[in-house]
């Protein structure tokens, strides 16, 4: 595959360079440049493919005298991804992990005049710091920066980003031959938009399918000699069921979309690769030029958003099942929209299938309703601007919760997230254990006096060295509630829901974590969820930006699931928690033990939940400081115990989509 001319500009220096095979079953490739390169600045371009699994290509840089440093490169969703990287100038060993269906296209080296040269152009105001860095020899810090500034790509210049990355070739093996309906409900005025989407499935490569026009009031027949279009009005008795027939799987498109020469292919492979699946769904660039970039199956952010949008394929058991009555083609419109967000099981294709010019459906409200009735869920639904909103209820009675707090002196930071959750929290039954890790400030002691008046109120000494995670284990196993709410000291209450907001979901029975909005003393995010993979290892995705940011497909308005939360606020059943064995403190004692709890309840089948109804504030780390000398060597130590237990997940987060930047910690293109 030839490199797309846009692309070449920053990519610098083509070097020879040859693969050798390695003893390492994941780092299986050694990478070896002519010239060496050393010290220099290297690109690497990678080819996909585009029916393998989305799993993000690794590299990993072996030095004299220091541990393997592991990078994760750009996920494989167009052509070919470019990756930007520093090699140290005392680099032994460069290996890759590529993954299924990849290759190696090409290798650059770049100087570091041509690197800054790029920052100039892209991010001026970067400059002064990766020179600053620089000069001060911090060869982390000043990669980073000049990573974030020229490898990085903000989503409303998607157009310029494709296009130095080229489309995916071929989806290899033909696909199933399956025979798709593909419905399009047209109305008046859309005979240029109904042509354009006409003649994209006239294109297809997978040539089984069976487009059904319905119009409506005002519409006009298109021109096409198709024998494979038919074309009627539209009527009141049209249900789901009926327009799709006895074909095996039903499209619906709206006037103008037009979908990629393989994307009926892409589909009916992944829908009916594995059994049991009702929904395979792809990503879209909307009228805007912006890209919608959804995740992989998310049943909560699916209901109350709608996210998946077009295009989608429904299977025939699944459509067969849909809501009946549709009033107009509108109405049978929605019916679709519903029936893919209600889906039971459903695959998600990380790939631009289809190009639209009328934004995405959501799900009706009472259309929820009556799902969520019928499958005997408890939630109530209330509508909010672009969606729903789901209410979960809390059992009856309420259950006890523990909120276990570790702590270690600064009266000023347990004075207050105590006065917080006992008398600004409105939830009921609830006691508090404080996990004291040997405080000797005599106003904390003589506070620890005046809480032990209030019968909702423990405190636990904890004489040994510090391990959060070991305190942790301690107060739950000191604990009586059926829920616990893990609380660091240096949290504040902001209103009195919270605790009721986060009790609701972890009493659903499929949920295991629950984490909150926590903002910082300034009002910005500090956590809405964390990414496995952002920043190499895991990290607070939209940190530092404004707290009422909406977030990709306005998931941060809505609960959705995430991989994992921090424990700064986490709740959990107390039969869960015990269910994995807790926190891993030998292993993890202080670093990386909250993604790792809520990636083993994810193994066990329990989501996490991220919900915007608990705002809390948090002064990240404020009793502990930065990790440096032995704390910042036992931070590595724990985070390469992390790589090896959770590798799979680091390059392919579910919920994160494969084109977007883990340097950063917004929502960027890499």
């Amino acid at each position: 595959m030839v490199i797309p001319t846009r692309a070449r500009p920053w990519l610098g220096r083509e070097t020879p360079f040859s693969l050798h095979p390695t003893a390492d079953p994941v780092f299986d490739r050694r990478l070896v440049l002519a010239g060496g390169g050393e010290g220099s600045w290297i690109t690497l371009s990678v080819r996909g493919d585009p029916a393998a699994p989305p799993l993000r290509p690794m590299l990993r840089l072996l030095r004299e005298g220091f541990p393997p440093e592991d990078f994760l490169l750009p996920g494989l969703t167009e052509g070919v991804a470019h990756w930007l990287g520093l090699l140290p100038p005392d680099t032994v060993e460069i290996r890759l992990a590529l993954g299924p269906g990849a290759a190696l296209l090409r290798a650059g080296l770049r100087t570091h005049a041509s690197v800054f040269a790029e920052c100039l152009v892209k991010r001026p105001q970067r400059v002064v710091p990766a020179l600053y860095t620089f000069a001060r020899r911090d060869a982390r810090r000043y990669r980073d920066i000049l990573r974030g500034a020229c490898a990085v790509t903000p989503l409303d210049r998607y157009t310029a980003w494709a296009a130095a990355r080229g489309t995916p070739s071929g989806v290899g093996a033909p696909p199933p031959a399956r025979r798709v309906r593909v419905i399009v409900c047209a109305g008046a005025g859309e005979g240029g938009g109904l042509a354009r989407t006409l003649a994209a499935l006239g294109a297809q490569t997978h040539s089984s399918w069976h487009a059904l026009v319905l119009h409506g009031a005002g519409s006009r027949l298109a021109r096409t000699d198709d024998a494979r279009v038919e074309q009627r009005p539209g009527a009141a008795s049209d249900a789901l069921g009926d327009v799709c027939g006895d074909a095996d799987a039903c499209l619906f498109l709206a006037p103008g979309d037009v979908l990629r020469a393989d994307t009926l292919a892409l589909l009916v492979r992944h829908l009916f690769g594995r059994p049991g699946l009702d929904l395979a769904y792809a990503d879209s660039v909307g009228p805007d030029g912006r890209p919608h970039l959804k995740p992989d199956w998310s049943p909560d952010l699916a209901l109350a958003t709608g996210y998946v949008g077009r295009p989608a394929l429904l299977a025939a058991e699944w459509f067969a099942r849909a809501p009946r009555g549709a009033r107009d083609p509108s109405g049978l419109a929605a019916d679709f929209v519903l029936a893919a967000a209600t889906a039971r099981a459903a695959i998600h294709v990380p790939q631009i299938l289809c190009r639209t010019e009328a934004p995405a459906a959501v799900p009706d409200v009472d259309g929820i309703a009556r799902h969520l009735a019928a499958r005997g869920s408890p939630a109530a639904v209330t509508e909010r601007p672009g969606g729903a909103r789901l209410v979960w209820p809390l059992p009856a009675p309420a259950p006890k919760v523990s909120v276990i707090i570790p702590s270690r002196d600064r009266l000023d930071l347990i004075a207050r997230v105590c006065r917080g959750v006992l008398d600004e929290t409105a939830y009921g039954p609830l006691e508090v254990v404080i996990v004291d890790n040997g405080s000797t400030d005599p106003a904390v002691l003589a506070h620890y006096d005046d809480l032990r008046r209030d019968a909702r109120v423990r405190v636990l000494p904890f004489p040994e060295p510090f391990n959060f995670s070991a305190m942790v284990n301690a107060g739950v196993a000191a604990a009586s509630g059926e829920v616990v709410l893990l609380l660091n000291n240096d949290v504040a209450v902001l209103e009195p829901g919270w605790l009721d907001a986060m009790v609701r979901q972890a009493c659903r029975p499929e949920i295991g974590a629950v984490g909150a909005k926590l903002l910082y003393g300034d009002g910005r995010l500090q956590h809405a969820g964390v990414v496995v993979g952002l920043g190499g290892r895991a990290g607070h995705i939209l940190r530092r930006r404004p707290a009422d940011t909406p977030g990709r497909l306005g998931q941060m308005r809505v609960a959705h699931e995430v991989s994992a939360v921090t424990a700064a606020c986490l709740a959990v059943r107390r039969a869960r928690y015990e269910a994995v064995g807790g926190f891993d403190a030998e292993a993890f004692p202080i670093d990386f033990n909250d993604v790792d709890f809520c990636l083993r309840l994810g193994a066990r089948g329990w989501k996490t939940i991220w919900t915007p109804d608990a705002v809390l504030a948090h002064l990240e780390s404020v009793s502990r400081g930065p990790a440096i000398g032995a704390a910042r060597r036992r931070f590595e130590a724990e985070a390469a115990c992390f790589s090896e237990r959770w590798r799979d997940v680091i390059r392919h987060d579910p919920f994160y989509h494969p084109a977007l930047s883990v340097t950063t910690f917004g929502e960027d293109l890499e």
